[in-house]
């Protein structure tokens, strides 16, 4: 093999894809040959995004809690890549950042209908055709929320604590017919989200600094390059993984 890495003639589905880290590994999947579709609720931010991708991009909006059209989306992005997908990437998400006792019932649902149920409509929307070709990889962007207690998110904890067992649970059923199931964990990446989590607290941010062994936060590419090498025929043997993308963090003190 003369590229371990290339993924040229694959198609990829990301959700979340026009913005932030669903945007890098769009980006850092494209790069490696793949042709991506970006996936989600806003289109000026997909097509703009696509443009900025070029070529091997091309977009479809979804929103991830309409469960009972998630079949949808795989037949568009079929239509608009022009094969069927060989990688899902279950990236859409939403944030709470709210204390346990004030986080309601409608909020914590509203948090895992996100992440749980719309990740789970969609892998169950892409098996199938995964499972009859022989071949294909699934990926949940977990957190390090899941590794590790971290204050005030509850639910978004919850949500990405059941990202792993989903990944364990998937992969111990479908492996053995040529589907890879992993998850990535990241860490404090720069982003949209990063910033308004960090604006006007620098205490917070040195805190973060402070136990993170590499001393500064990363870049979307850094979990797109991961996300590549995961879906990648170098990733061929491994499955049911939770990889950190933290810089140490989720080792640091």
């Amino acid at each position: 093999m003369s590229n371990p890495f290339d993924l040229t003639d694959q198609c990829a589905v990301i959700t979340g894809g026009g913005t932030g880290l669903g945007f890098g590994i769009a980006r850092c999947l494209a790069a490696c040959g793949a042709r991506v579709v970006l996936a989600g609720r806003r289109e000026p931010k997909l097509a703009e995004a696509a443009e900025a991708i070029g070529a091997l991009a091309c977009h479809v909006r979804h929103d991830v809690t309409e469960h009972d059209r998630a079949a949808e989306l795989i037949d568009a992005a079929t239509r608009a890549s022009g094969c069927p997908p060989d990688i899902l990437v279950n990236n859409a998400g939403v944030h709470l950042k709210k204390p346990a006792v004030d986080t309601t019932p409608d909020e914590f649902r509203g948090v895992l209908d996100t992440h749980v149920l719309g990740a789970h409509a969609l892998t169950r929307a892409a098996l199938p055709g995964m499972l009859e070709r022989g071949r294909g990889h699934v990926l949940f962007i977990a957190s390090m929320a899941a590794l590790f207690g971290l204050p005030q998110v509850v639910a978004y904890s919850a949500a990405k604590s059941a990202y792993v067992g989903m990944v364990r649970s998937l992969a111990s059923e479908v492996s053995g017919r040529g589907v890879r199931v992993n998850a990535i964990a990241p860490g404090w990446i720069d982003s949209e989200m990063m910033r308004r989590a960090l604006a006007d607290d620098p205490a917070r941010r040195e805190r973060i600094l402070g136990r993170t062994p590499m001393g500064g936060f990363g870049q979307p590419d850094d979990i797109g390059w991961a996300a590549a090498f995961l879906s990648s025929p170098a990733a061929r043997f491994i499955t049911g993984v939770i990889l950190p993308v933290d810089g140490g963090a989720s080792i640091g003190f």
